[in-house]
């Protein structure tokens, strides 16, 4: 699974920002608020266009990344 299967980055669409593929919500959306106290279900509600193996896919990028980076840290 690479980056660019579930997101995209397009100085047209939402000036720039990395975005879930196909939408316009951006991925940013989802980490703050998940930190802000917010339910993955609740995501949904209200970003209905982000769907659930996107979120999948990001949050296994994102646990690989930081998994990278703490190993070379070592």
């Amino acid at each position: 699974m690479q980056l660019s299967d579930v997101l995209s980055c397009d100085p047209d669409v939402v000036s720039g920002a990395v975005v879930f593929k196909g939408t316009r919500v951006p991925v940013e959306a989802l980490f703050e608020n998940l930190r802000g106290g917010m339910s993955l279900e609740e995501f949904f509600e209200n970003y209905p266009t982000v769907e659930r193996s996107q979120i999948d896919a990001v949050l296994v990028l994102a646990s690989k990344d930081i998994e990278k980076k703490l190993s070379r840290a070592a």
